[in-house]
């Protein structure tokens, strides 16, 4: 005569559980501490974060989505506690919590290292392009707003005569007009935005994506940079608009130290990370690096001789010890390590694609991606 229990109809090692296990040992003063004591009941943030970061361990990253789960699927139920939480609720909970999900994201990696996961060591650190949540025609180009200018004003002059030689029924014509004027009174803001930029493109649909350069052409989008410890678990992690790597080195080897209080021992990283610069910063932090020059990975890759000559002390240090046998085997455990991970979160939960828009909501959008993978990691570590 009992109803029946969720855990018998799951089983006692879902995923559902665990989430909710770890969940219950963060800190959610963050979250609350952004809410005002006036306004409407808002869902706990305990609920709202559980259910997200379990629809992104499934791959699910659209608001609409989830809402269908939390009527559809009993682990989102109990996630949600019988809550019926519509798509507006969940995607303002996912915009606005920036700074609260890098602070769980911690929390997380603080949770696994007390539970004898998670130690810090040796990192991997990559990158990789995901697309924008914008349309590649929708384009600011300095000679488009020019043309579209003319083309307006063209259009304006053609619908004035009409409603000069139509005086009967001006109302339509007038309205047409007006939204002629409305659509060039729109030009110069959008000139001025494309000029302050810098860039000779801009998408109109989201102003902070830029073009980046990947395999097969460009991708309107943003870099997404992730560091990776021995056991497969992401330890830093950020949304960028650089179009290459030289500078992301030591900003992500001090995410690392930001994120788990300590500077890893060694890092490993591919030729799109190396300059001169960044090596005598690794030095002087005392991190043993492995970072090849283009060339030199080439020649890796290859099998081959490196036909250039490394001219700066530290470049040569460098390539001396890739090229020891202790060297090229820490070195082979770059793609084991790192690129696995990358292949997870674009293959199976879907981040190919942002869903939101701007540089801080795409940020969020990682945030909440790579603390699932976390917690999957984990719960498989702990089965």
């Amino acid at each position: 005569m009992l109803p029946p229990s969720v855990r018998d109809e799951l089983g006692e090692k879902h995923l559902c559980f665990f989430v909710r296990e770890v969940i219950g040992h963060l800190d959610m003063s963050v979250f609350e501490q952004s809410y005002s004591p006036e306004g409407g009941e808002l869902y706990a943030p305990q609920l709202m974060l559980g259910v997200w970061l379990y629809a992104y361990a499934l791959g699910i990253t659209s608001a609409r989505l989830v809402e269908r789960r939390l009527v559809e699927d009993l682990a989102f139920r109990y996630l949600a506690a019988g809550e019926r939480v519509d798509n507006w609720a969940l995607s303002a909970f996912r915009r606005r919590h920036g700074r609260a999900l890098n602070d769980a994201f911690t929390q997380v990696l603080e949770w696994a290292r007390a539970h004898g996961m998670g130690k810090l060591g040796r990192v991997a650190i990559d990158s990789t392009r995901i697309a924008a949540n914008a349309s590649k025609d929708r384009i600011d180009t300095e000679q488009a707003l020019r043309d579209t200018r003319a083309q307006l004003r063209r259009q304006v002059r053609s619908w004035q005569k009409a409603a000069d030689k139509d005086d009967a029924e001006p109302g339509g014509l007038d309205v047409a007009i007006g939204e002629l004027n409305k659509a060039l009174a729109e030009l110069p803001r959008r000139m001025e935005r494309l000029n302050k930029s810098g860039l000779k493109k801009l998408s109109r649909t989201d102003e902070d994506a830029r073009f980046l350069r990947q395999r097969g052409g460009f991708v309107l989008g943003y870099t997404a940079e992730i560091a990776v410890s021995d056991d497969h678990l992401i330890v830093a992690q950020r949304v960028t608009r650089n179009a290459t790597d030289n500078a992301s080195l030591e900003p992500m080897v001090e995410a690392v130290e930001q994120c788990c209080s300590e500077p890893p021992d060694a890092v490993l990283a591919d030729s799109g990370f190396f300059s001169i610069d960044n090596l005598n910063r690794m030095e002087e932090r005392n991190i043993d690096a492995y970072v090849p020059d283009s060339n030199l990975a080439c020649a890796m890759n290859l099998g081959t001789r490196c036909r250039t000559r490394a001219c700066a002390p530290v470049h040569r240090r460098m390539r001396a010890k890739l090229r020891s046998p202790a060297g090229k085997a820490a070195y082979a455990r770059r793609k084991a390590i790192v690129e696995p991970v990358f292949g997870v979160l674009k293959q199976q939960r879907n981040m190919r694609q942002f869903r939101t828009r701007g540089l801080q909501n795409v940020n969020n959008e990682l945030t909440l991606a790579v603390m699932a993978f976390n917690l999957t990691r984990l719960h498989s570590l702990r089965a």
